[in-house]
């Protein structure tokens, strides 16, 4: 018991995450997800683009993050476990600064939590993109 409790934890999207494009295949930012009562969250630590302004805002934004620096910015609201199928964390929202859009999330932890499949979509999931973010810690 207290091995598949291990497991479940360590496969946990909780942490603090290196986000890589899945275009250009470069690091972007560091994201730390949080866990508070079931619900995760993530906020945006760290720009990694040289070329980024460290006082960037969030001016595509259209809610109550317009204008709101990106870094601190949270940018993945309500996801939980999903009931179903425990290896997958939905339900929630992903923001991506650069356009303002808001898509449906979806979360999956691979290669025993090192990697996180975070897959953006409107409607289903299989009208989206996906990136694969790498633990830091």
């Amino acid at each position: 018991m207290a091995s598949a409790s291990a497991l479940a934890q360590s496969a946990s999207p909780a942490g603090l995450w290196k986000t890589i494009d899945d275009g250009s295949k470069k690091e972007k930012s560091l994201v730390r997800i949080t866990d508070t009562g079931g619900v995760l969250s993530g906020k945006i630590e760290k720009l990694l683009d040289p070329n980024e302004k460290p006082d960037v805002v969030c001016d595509q934004c259209s809610d109550d993050r317009k204008n709101q620096p990106v870094v601190g910015l949270t940018i993945i609201r309500g996801v939980k476990q999903d009931a179903d199928d425990k290896t997958l964390w939905n339900g929630g929202d992903i923001l991506d600064p650069a356009n303002g859009k808001v898509y449906k999330v979806r979360l999956k932890p691979a290669q025993d939590g090192k990697a996180l499949e975070v897959r953006g979509f409107i409607g289903m999931p299989m009208f989206g993109r996906s990136q694969t973010w790498i633990r830091v810690e």
